[in-house]
């Protein structure tokens, strides 16, 4: 785990070292993302400001707020030198995931295109949800565009069997044997968020979800290959690489994220402070 700019981490680490990175760089939101921990304490009968199991009564307690700024004037000069760096440390037969919203996945989608080349272009995956607020002058914004790239389109790992399955949508359209077995996933992927109540949730904004994180992994790389997340955040890449026996790097200049990571991955890093 590297505190410190990504760019000067990056140009030390040797070419070809990874099998997959995954990214969820700043989504130039133009604001400051703030997520603040909320705890739920049992309150007396009729005291409470929420209802919950039983008609029991409860209050949310608001703890530490984490936050970073998300605002670059040129984003595309920003995310282009990284985009690079990621091309040069993926191995052969290796996968690029870059995480992205509908504010810049188009320019970026072209940039990578340059970069590695239309025939390296492997997936648009769409992450929907469906929590928050809800706009009333446009139809709502619920879902996050993935951009998937390989190195090499003939030497890519891939491996659909050990993905996840999840259950069909149509369940009386299909044999028994089929619903009970589930459908391999496609391009779109229903997913909750984290939950504002859940264990996973460590309270740093923009944190994913560990489900997410786990297709990746498991579909693009084996035991023991090297990950690389270098707008690490709140660390679900290498919480969830540690869990399925990969090695990993994590990257991220802002102290509440490194916090955040070595309170989450005590035992499965090394931290080192650039």
């Amino acid at each position: 785990m590297f505190f410190g700019d990504n760019m000067s981490v990056l140009s030390t680490l040797p070419d070809q070292s990874f099998t997959l990175i995954y990214v969820d760089p700043p989504f130039n939101t133009k604001r400051r993302q703030t997520r603040a921990e909320r705890t739920m304490v049992r309150a007396e009968e009729g005291e409470g400001t929420h209802v919950g199991f039983k008609g029991r009564s409860y209050t949310s307690e608001v703890g530490l707020k984490r936050s970073y700024q998300d605002s670059f004037d040129d984003y595309l000069s920003f995310i282009e030198p990284r985009l690079l760096e990621a091309y040069r440390l993926l191995a052969e037969d290796g996968t690029l995931y870059v995480h992205l919203d509908y504010r810049e996945v188009h320019y970026v989608k072209v940039l990578l295109d340059q970069i590695f080349g239309r025939d390296c272009f492997l997936n648009e995956l769409i992450w929907a949800y469906d929590y928050g607020g809800r706009a009333k002058s446009r139809w709502p914004s619920k879902h996050d565009t993935i951009l998937v790239y390989v190195k090499n389109p003939k030497k890519y790992h891939f491996d659909s069997a050990e993905v996840d399955r999840e259950p069909y949508m149509a369940p009386g359209l299909v044999t028994p044997e089929k619903r009970e077995r589930g459908k391999l996933p496609t391009d779109v992927w229903w997913h909750t968020i984290v939950s504002p109540t859940g264990k996973e949730k460590t309270g740093y904004p923009t944190q994913k979800p560990e489900g997410i994180l786990r297709r990746i992994v498991t579909a693009s790389s084996r035991k023991n290959d090297w990950v690389l997340d270098f707008f690490a955040g709140s660390g679900t890449t290498g919480a969830v690489a540690a869990k399925l026996e990969r090695n990993f790097v994590l990257i991220d200049q802002n102290p509440e994220a490194i916090e955040v990571m070595r309170q989450r991955l005590p035992a499965a890093t090394r931290y080192i402070d650039c």
